[in-house]
């Protein structure tokens, strides 16, 4: 027997933690590759003299490919399991890397952003599911677990770039195809755990996948809609953050480009710790108690954050940044829980539209910042999380027995 059987024939509801920190190690691969792309633009630009409309195709080509596809590529496997699509997804990564390294020109940039876009929006619904299948009953748990990974690759992948392509040329990206093999080699794992998973009996009896909830139909889609709106709040304000946090510590607190990345690094460190703990949190105290900790604990912060000093902006950006990311986890576990039979669809629908709207934010803010000022826009982007509040309308989802499997 070997090692993925063997973890396979553990009771259903033990969390297998060998295959969560696989999927963990493979989101971080994937996410690591997925930033390297932004990260060259500067290089690409100056080397073949692209227009910002170019680079905004190039943007919008990744993006479309990357979000928009993700729901549908999870509803196809809700409905066709495919317990090795992931590792597929990464051949598209490859490919889409080997292209960037060797590009002559536009066209070969941009078929490269699109190869990378696919090979995402194939791997977080399946990786996500797996996660799903493998938490044990503590999803969010297993979603934080998940998530931290690619946190950690989108922090790492600009900073590899900085020290290992733009000192030495664009083909040097083609040291990222390491990152892409080994992917290969942790997913296929992954896929040997899932494909066994998928044939025992206990996976098609587990009561956690299959009892429906006592919510009618169309409290569900009104549901799934609310929660949606709490991923555009929290996303878009966290782009604010992200993108342009450097631009306004230096516009309003006169501080050096090297200053103010130490800041945003810390913002970026407090994003990954409230990912981490909010998901453990959903499991004991309740997916809806989280999200609304989200809003009512973030809001003071984001809210006093513009006028403050410079202490007190740095404290209230890593408080306001872990206490909204602590919800992802939840926020997702409770989609999956409002359409059991559909994980694949709704972790593809919600990873699409959170990266779809980081990069709506990231445009539009771009666009408001050049018609008023940077310090304007972050008083406006205070009031964001507030949007939270029709987390009031969600409905209390009634908490499921366990139902232990006998081994046959």
């Amino acid at each position: 027997m070997n090692s993925a059987e063997t973890l396979q024939k553990k009771d259903a509801y033990t969390t297998v933690f060998p295959i969560l920190f696989a999927v963990c190690f493979g989101h971080f691969l994937n996410d690591l590759i997925q930033s390297v792309l932004p990260s060259v633009y500067p290089m690409l630009k100056a080397d073949y003299q692209l227009s910002f409309t170019q680079i905004g195709f190039i943007t919008f080509a990744f993006q479309v490919t990357a979000s928009i596809l993700q729901p549908f590529v999870g509803n196809f496997t809700d409905k066709y399991p495919k317990p090795y699509a992931f590792v597929g997804g990464m051949l598209f990564s490859l490919t889409g890397i080997i292209l960037l390294a060797f590009a002559g020109g536009f066209t070969t940039i941009l078929l490269a952003a699109c190869f990378i876009g696919i090979g995402s929006s194939i791997f977080h619904p399946e990786a996500s599911r797996v996660a799903y299948y493998a938490s044990g009953g503590k999803r969010g748990l297993a979603q934080a677990i998940f998530q931290l990974g690619g946190n950690a690759g989108a922090t790492l992948g600009p900073l590899l770039v900085a020290f290992i392509v733009v000192p030495n040329g664009q083909q040097h990206i083609v040291w990222f195809v390491a990152s892409a093999l080994i992917a290969l080699m942790v997913l296929t794992y992954v896929g040997r755990w899932y494909k066994s998973y998928l044939s025992n009996r206990s996976f098609k009896r587990n009561a956690y996948n299959d009892l429906p909830i006592d919510v009618s139909q169309r409290r569900i889609v009104i549901s799934i809609c609310i929660l949606l709106l709490l991923i555009f709040s929290k996303f878009f304000y966290t782009a604010s953050i992200s993108n342009y946090f450097t631009f306004y510590l230096i516009d309003r607190f006169q501080l050096s480009v090297q200053q103010s990345q130490l800041y945003l690094f810390a913002f970026m460190g407090s994003v990954t710790m409230g990912t981490l703990i909010g998901g453990p949190l959903g499991d004991k105290y309740g997916r809806k108690i989280i999200i609304w900790f989200s809003i009512v604990g973030a809001a003071p912060f984001t809210l006093m954050m513009p006028y403050c000093d410079l202490t007190l902006t740095c404290v209230f950006s890593c408080l306001a940044g872990a206490i909204l990311a602590s919800a992802f986890s939840s926020i997702l576990v409770y989609a999956q829980e409002l359409l059991p039979g559909k994980i694949g669809m709704v972790s593809g629908l919600f990873y699409g539209f959170a990266f779809g709207m980081g990069g709506l934010g990231s445009a539009l803010l771009g666009y408001f910042v050049d018609k008023t000022s940077i310090t304007f826009v972050y008083q406006i982007c205070s009031f964001l999380p507030l949007i939270g509040m029709v987390t009031l309308f969600l409905p209390n989802l009634h908490k499921r027995k366990k139902v232990k499997v006998t081994p046959e």
